[in-house]
């Protein structure tokens, strides 16, 4: 029995394309540049009656200015463990405690620093295109052995590879185009 490529096909590969970037999207957010972004908090996360929560789940997070981030907790009692969980981060910064809410001030980011996250970013952009590619090399193997099985002709199995390939392409280059976006933010001063 023959199988017939349909555009659901495509789709489920632009879908597993598309979780890369989203998650290429969502490790850049975390990568402080210079400026305050609440989403540096993302990843940190805080024992609040013995489970793991968000920062942003236990806590009002606010940025007042271009390079400083408040975050006040709604339970007053956590406020220390906030700080613990700041402090105990990757983020390099010490927060102030005054009591009520804790203050992130965010330093202007060095020379080096900067080129220590354009790295970064270039590594996150190339595990993201070994996924895109990954996906590609995986759908096309699947239809391949559809066509060894002759369950798919030679013509169709040809014009799926090149349709994928397109696809592909597509998401390497958005990929590239968000890379270049955050390394021009990141050397920004």
């Amino acid at each position: 029995m023959m199988i017939e490529i349909t555009k659901e096909d495509y789709e489920k590969v632009e879908q597993k394309m598309q979780k890369s970037i989203d998650n290429l999207q969502e490790n850049f957010n975390a990568i402080r540049a210079g400026r305050a972004n609440p989403h540096v908090l993302d990843k940190i996360t805080v024992d609040y009656y013995g489970s793991p929560s968000p920062i942003n789940a236990v806590a009002n997070i606010q940025v007042p200015e271009a390079r400083m981030i408040t975050i006040t907790p709604w339970d007053a009692s956590i406020l220390k463990d906030i700080e613990k969980a700041i402090q105990s981060s990757d983020l390099g910064i010490n927060p102030n405690n005054d009591g009520k809410m804790l203050r992130l001030l965010f330093p202007m980011l060095t020379e080096e620093r900067r080129k220590e996250l354009v790295k970064q970013v270039k590594t996150y952009g190339e595990e993201a295109k070994v996924v895109i590619r990954n996906t590609r090399r995986d759908c096309i193997d699947k239809m391949r052995a559809a066509n060894k099985k002759k369950e798919l002709t030679d013509d169709s199995l040809k014009e799926y590879e090149e349709k994928v390939q397109k696809i592909t392409d597509n998401y390497i280059k958005n990929v590239d185009e968000a890379c270049s976006k955050k390394e021009k933010e990141l050397m920004e001063i």
